[in-house]
């Protein structure tokens, strides 16, 4: 597979026109804020295409036009395909983990912003790069989506709360798609239970509203603390999918509590 220059790759978009709530909404993602690539096994008309953002990637078309000693050196990550790509990604590498994969959509009658009690909360300015910069290395992946802390900083697209001038909690669009925007959050782990994510996550939810498109939230099954802040900020359950893991060790690679 080779990579596709940013304008051939935006001559890709119907592929995931009909974009669902979730990591889909990565494709419009790459092409609007610059951050990841798409790969295509031939050009013109492909017959598969891979699209790759902060090791979160979106394979479609037909497994029969790629191989695994190609996708091999590209692939290290979270993989939202079709079934039938299942058995060329189990066989990328020995680390291959499903995940079963939660969505969520923003209620229509959803309660609104949270109090946020005295906490500041507010949105992400340039100058808060530093504070995100000092946040724990765990969760700089809040961050990845807007090629690190001084893009997510300047994106107009985060909210945080800060308590005695640390930030102690953020929210913002991991993926900002053409429909939908799809929501990261990160608090840290001594200020949890003090609903600075949904305060931080609600706030966002009325920016996103503004810009008309939908918000989204994505986790996995097993993350019931991820879900327990999306139900409280009035998310809804949308459908239910399967993620792929490859090449990451998910018992000592990767922390699911980060996904708070």
């Amino acid at each position: 597979m080779f990579e596709l220059a940013p304008a051939d790759a935006a001559r890709l978009t119907g592929w995931f026109a009909d974009e669902h709530p979730g990591p889909e909404t990565a494709a419009a993602h790459t092409l609007s804020v610059g951050v990841g690539s798409w790969y295509v096994d031939r050009w013109p008309d492909p017959r598969t295409v891979l699209v790759e953002c902060a090791e979160n990637y979106l394979l479609r078309g037909s497994p029969d036009a790629v191989t695994a000693e190609e996708l091999r050196s590209l692939v290290y990550g979270f993989v939202d395909a079709p079934p039938p790509f299942v058995p060329l990604l189990s066989s990328l590498s020995e680390r291959f983990t499903v995940w079963d994969r939660v969505m969520y959509e923003l209620d229509d009658n959803w309660p609104g912003p949270a109090d946020p009690s005295g906490v500041e909360v507010r949105p992400l300015r340039p100058d808060d790069v530093g504070a995100i910069e000092r946040m724990d290395p765990s969760h700089l992946w809040i961050a990845k989506t807007w090629g690190g802390p001084a893009g997510l900083a300047a994106s107009g697209h985060a909210w945080g709360a800060f308590i005695l001038g640390r930030l102690a909690s953020v929210a913002c669009t991991f993926f900002r798609g053409s429909r939908y925007e799809d929501i990261g959050v990160v608090t840290a782990e001594n200020l949890r239970r003090r609903s600075l994510s949904t305060m931080c996550s609600t706030a966002l939810c009325v920016d996103i509203l503004a810009r008309g498109r939908r918000p989204c939230w994505s986790t996995t099954a097993d993350n019931f603390a991820s879900r327990r802040v999306a139900e409280k900020s009035g998310f809804r359950w949308s459908w239910d999918g399967k993620l792929y893991v490859v090449g990451v060790d998910v018992s000592t690679d990767f922390d699911i509590e980060t996904l708070l």
